[in-house]
């Protein structure tokens, strides 16, 4: 009696752990779109800026920027040859706007959103109204001095111009002075200073 005992109590552990073990997982689904997706987020440069005291998931916080006209562009950031999706996005808890960047290869990157966004002084893309994509080859400069001014063409060494090597992401004020390009090299995104 006490062998069968144990015996069942073996066979249900057994079932149960294999039962366990065959349970499927359902696929993670776009923060945006909620659509399954296969991009999995390798880092989050301001995971402290997307949660909350309750740990609400990310998704739950990050939406789609309703402000902007156009809220999404497709390029080849990183060269790959792999689209990489770019989202205008908002973090609901601050309200502060920045870019989602999903790279095809899987990666997930944010960019603003309450966190100063490369060393430029700003954290929040409110004010982008142009946003679309800097077609890799094109030539560009910081043109603007320490002193403020704007720098055209022929005074800049051609040294400091930098043709981009891939794809870039182009933002500026509408109808305004002030933005620029920002594009990835050597992994890392760097910005340059269009006015």
């Amino acid at each position: 009696m006490i062998n069968n005992r144990f015996l069942i109590i073996s066979l249900f552990a057994a079932l149960t752990q294999l039962s366990c073990q065959n349970e499927k997982k359902e696929p993670p689904k776009n923060e945006i779109t909620r659509k399954q997706t296969h991009h999995t987020k390798a880092s989050q440069p301001q995971e402290s800026n997307l949660t909350h005291s309750n740990k609400k998931n990310t998704k739950d916080i990050i939406v789609l920027s309703k402000k902007h006209h156009v809220n999404s562009i497709s390029c080849d950031l990183d060269g790959d040859h792999v689209p990489d999706t770019v989202n205008l996005v908002q973090n609901t808890e601050n309200k502060k706007y920045g870019l989602e960047i999903l790279f095809g290869n899987k990666k997930v990157e944010y960019l603003g959103m309450g966190k100063d966004i490369l060393g430029q002084g700003f954290d929040d893309l409110d004010w982008v109204g142009v946003f679309e994509k800097a077609p890799k080859g094109e030539i560009y400069w910081n043109n603007v001095n320490d002193e403020g001014e704007i720098i055209g063409e022929e005074n800049v060494p051609e040294s400091d111009k930098i043709k981009l090597p891939n794809d870039g992401i182009f933002i500026h004020q509408e109808e305004a002075c002030g933005g620029g390009v920002i594009y990835w090299k050597n992994g890392k995104p760097e910005w340059i200073q269009q006015e």
